[in-house]
């Protein structure tokens, strides 16, 4: 009897299991909403508290970025500061451009390194808990630049290696976030809180470079690595509080929002997986997943080119003067140029501005029901790519620098858009593995900083250059627009619904089972088996006693028969005759 409930329970367990592993329950899921929320203020839901804080942890950290880019000019040359002054002093480090230049790659270097790393860390730890260790030891490694510098012995050598330290920190912030909205985002809502999360990113680039030009410009070189280093510090402490590794273990959650998120998202993100459990060929080979890599290159390579080659293209082509560009407005407002405006505020908002927006109204249709996961995915990912292929091509003939300027803007702003697409696409197929996806894919792209070296290949002392720089960009975009149409998905992929080959609790609760029918087959069998043998027994000892009971009788031939018991059954055996009953020949004396 309990050999049978045992068997019941455990089959019950297993298929509860199974069913939560099950892709068909996740669609069904995210198509019905059989559970709802209550319709409170947005910031008193710890997830969008969680989304706020990490938007303005990529903040700081891509302020972390531009610290250094912004301090070198101070530090080896005379420099002009915000307001057009220029200051001439001695220099403080000797170093060439082909030091600083190798000391600014040297945090690409790690960055790159550090992504699928990190995607692997996020999985196997608590992603909060290494999404503030990177931007903790990353502005800690700040602080300590600014105070080493002054000692001066081996300042390029001591600069790389920080660096390339911060590069390694700050590039498990990806991945680690991803981490995170694992948990955390239901599936109706990933596009919303990822692109809240991401556009921290812009941010970081539109007030970190100005603040950083105006601490340097009104005190001195180390003061940015001062403000910025604390900021994290600050931020980092903020964030132990606020950020919980799922909401099952958070301190202060709500019992509804607890109930929602995890009945949205279930338990598929509740493994932790090592490197030999992984999926790796069926990731590498999978062309959903190239699909995302390749999206990423794309975008990449654009990113790139607008940021570190935007001023040298307006100056080369377009002849506008840059000497006097800021990125502060000057004391008299009537000083502040057009371009120190829009070169300085107007891409990066327009970028967050599209990049909300998509995010928004992809979770929309999707919630909605008026599109699918992967037609929202497809279409907008198109929109983005498509506005900044066309604003590239247009730049290389385009010679106006107002309208010039303008495409700019507007190729930044659009690509915002497919930050809510292929960025947050790895969710959709693998929602167990997408922090390594986002490592894996991060990692990749990175290959696209090759951009620099081509483009200056192209354009030195060759205007005519920038003509086949965009529409290399162009042709770029547009392979990524047909590679994520004909290969992207919106549902989960077979091999990321399967279990880890490590032992699962369902596979656990099989074994169990098993071993329990097995050993009570066994101890059934050896209970029948002795009660055989004894009823056998029992059986032959009274057939004896029969025999034993019965009286013997002559027979004619002078031989008594006796009865005995062979086998079980009774036959007449005859006896051997006896000594005084034998007659003998021998003759009468």
């Amino acid at each position: 009897m309990a050999s049978k409930t045992l068997k019941k329970s455990a089959s019950a367990i297993s298929d509860t299991l199974r069913r939560t592993f099950s892709s068909k329950t996740w669609e069904h899921r995210e198509q019905l909403h059989t559970l709802t929320e209550d319709n409170k203020f947005f910031l008193r839901k710890v997830r969008w508290q969680i989304a706020l804080l990490a938007h303005l942890g990529f903040a700081i950290s891509f302020g972390i970025r531009s610290n250094f880019g912004v301090a070198k000019n101070r530090m080896v040359n005379n420099f002009t500061d915000a307001y057009g002054e220029v200051h001439v002093r001695e220099k403080e480090f000797f170093w060439t451009g082909t030091e600083v230049g190798m000391m600014e790659s040297s945090f690409f270097y790690g960055y790159a390194a550090s992504q699928i790393p990190a995607g692997v860390l996020a999985s196997k730890f608590a992603p909060n808990k290494l999404f503030m260790l990177g931007i903790l030891i990353a502005s800690l490694l700040n602080i300590l630049t600014a105070v080493s510098l002054k000692f001066h012995p081996f300042t390029d050598i001591f600069v790389m290696v920080i660096q390339t330290m911060q590069g390694l920190a700050l590039g498990v912030c990806y991945p680690a976030m991803h981490g995170v909205w694992k948990f955390w985002a239901p599936p109706l809502e990933r596009s919303k809180l990822a692109t809240t999360t991401f556009t921290g990113a812009s941010v970081g680039v539109m007030i970190g470079l100005p603040a950083s030009a105006y601490l340097v410009s009104h005190f001195h070189w180390s003061a940015p690595f001062y403000v910025f280093g604390v900021l994290g510090i600050i931020w980092s402490l903020a964030w132990m509080y606020v950020a919980g590794s799922s909401p099952t273990t958070h301190n202060y959650i709500s019992e509804d929002e607890k109930k929602f998120i995890t009945e949205k998202v279930g338990s598929v993100a509740v493994k932790n997986m090592t490197l030999t459990t992984l999926p790796w060929r069926d990731m590498m080979t999978s062309t959903a997943v190239w699909a995302i890599i390749i999206c990423s290159f794309c975008r990449s390579w654009s990113f790139f080119l607008l940021l570190g080659n935007q001023l040298t293209y307006m100056k080369d082509v377009l002849h506008i003067d840059i000497k006097n560009v800021s990125f502060i407005m000057p004391r008299n407002s009537n000083q502040f140029s057009f371009q120190s405006g829009i070169i300085a505020i107007f891409p990066q908002l327009g970028m967050c501005i599209v990049t909300l927006t998509s995010g928004q109204l992809s979770d929309y249709l999707r919630s909605s029901g008026k599109m699918s996961t992967e037609a929202v995915r497809k279409s907008v990912n198109t929109f983005g790519f498509t506005v900044e292929a066309v604003m590239l091509g247009s730049l290389a003939f385009i010679r106006d620098p107002v309208i010039a300027v303008t495409c700019l803007i507007i190729a930044c702003s659009g690509a915002g858009a497919v930050l809510s697409a292929f960025n947050v696409n790895h969710f959709d197929i693998a929602p167990r593995y997408a922090p390594i996806l986002m490592g894996i894919a991060n990692g990749l792209g990175a290959i696209a900083g090759v951009g620099g070296i081509v483009t200056n290949s192209m354009t030195f002392e060759n205007p005519e250059g920038w003509k086949w720089v965009f529409l290399l960009a162009m042709s770029i975009d547009i392979c990524g627009i047909i590679f994520f149409l004909v290969f992207a998905k919106g549902d989960v992929l077979p091999w990321a619904r399967e279990p880890e080959k490590e032992e699962t609790f369902n596979e656990f609760v099989r074994r169990m089972s098993t071993m329990v029918r097995s050993l009570s087959r066994r101890t059934r069998s050896r209970s029948t088996d002795t009660n055989y043998a004894k009823m056998e027994e029992e059986r032959v000892n009274s057939s004896e006693m029969k025999a034993c009971n019965k009286t013997e009788t002559p027979t004619e031939e002078g031989v008594l028969n006796e009865t005995k018991a062979v086998g079980g059954n009774l036959e007449v055996v005859p006896e051997e005759p006896s000594q005084k009953n034998l007659k003998t020949d021998r003759p009468e004396v």
